[in-house]
């Protein structure tokens, strides 16, 4: 019952959102024909279970956010290491306060419509210098569709990532970056005296591509939570259900389908999910999802 209040809770904002976005995509006197525009949706939950208070822009530890500038969209995910917990420190602040960064720098136009991993290095940089520190560690993923020449930037740190459909078939999917099993490259600002125990990787790491669009790609942003719980065949199977779509309405119940199928998979202890795959490869013995945080951002081109 929780989770299903929480996803009418945030239908209402996503929707809006999405709603928004077709606007600026159908009126002629608003853009140019030719000229592409992302229609967006967004769902996720908490792994916990208890009810938690609804923060724009978070799910647990997991944050997201999208945004417009005149030459670009842009559409972003980030996953705070949960580990922090255990030293006092809200994992969930460094992710949602990244990603804050990115949203308002984008809306400033302070970013390069063709490097998103300069958008994240100016954000991290920032977090870095905050005159109050913000402790942890997060995984990122960040999207641009540069609309001027109708190519997608993307820049992925960690195991949080982007997938491409395109006429049923993915086109891109980014690469995950693990030092080992289960531990992904993570941007960090850690406690003074820890710096050399803690993972931290410069956002330069991040592993970026950039491709043509056409009108109707389908574009997912998400973090780890879907994408160690759902096999791609599952999550292209709802993909292809809004190819070319433009009605936001629509797009937000794929988004919400794809988010419960990961929630609902990650406690399900007698599924092969792909991290249990994955932890077999590594010579660990388990079966069953993996409880996290998941969160969705769902897009298409519109053009």
């Amino acid at each position: 019952m929780h989770s299903l209040l929480i996803t009418g809770r945030l239908l209402s904002r996503a929707l809006w959102n999405g709603i928004t976005n077709v606007s600026t995509a159908t009126d002629p006197s608003r853009q140019r024909k030719t000229e592409p525009q992302l229609v967006s949706a967004v769902c996720g939950f908490s792994k916990r279970r208890k009810i938690q208070r609804l923060i724009k822009g978070q799910f647990g530890d997991d944050a997201w956010f999208t945004a417009k500038y005149k030459t670009a969209d842009v559409l972003g995910v980030a996953d705070g290491v949960g580990g922090w917990r255990a030293y006092g420190i809200d994992p969930g602040e460094f992710s949602l306060q990244l990603m804050k960064i990115c949203e308002r720098l984008v809306k400033l136009g302070h970013f390069t419509p063709t490097n998103p991993s300069e958008l994240l290095a100016r954000s991290y940089y920032e977090l870095l210098h905050h005159k109050k520190s913000i402790l942890g560690s997060s995984t990122a993923c960040v999207v641009i569709l540069n609309k001027e020449n109708s190519t997608l930037y993307t820049a992925n740190i960690g195991d949080s990532g982007v997938m491409v459909v395109r006429r049923g078939k993915v086109i891109h999917k980014s690469e995950e970056q693990q030092h080992y099993f289960n531990t992904p490259f993570q941007l960090s600002l850690p406690p003074p005296g820890y710096q050399q125990e803690v993972l931290s990787d410069q956002p330069d790491s991040a592993i970026t591509d950039n491709f043509p669009v056409e009108d109707g790609d389908v574009i997912l942003v998400a973090t780890d939570g879907v994408f160690d719980n759902l096999p791609q065949s599952l999550i292209l199977n709802e993909l292809v259900k809004v190819q070319g779509e433009r009605c936001a309405t629509r797009l937000q119940m794929v988004a919400n389908s794809i988010a419960w199928m990961a929630r609902n998979l990650s406690f399900d202890e007698t599924f092969l999910s792909p991290f249990s795959v994955n932890a077999f490869a590594n010579g660990i013995d388990t079966i069953g999802g993996k409880p996290d945080d998941i969160t969705v951002v769902l897009a298409t081109v519109a053009i």
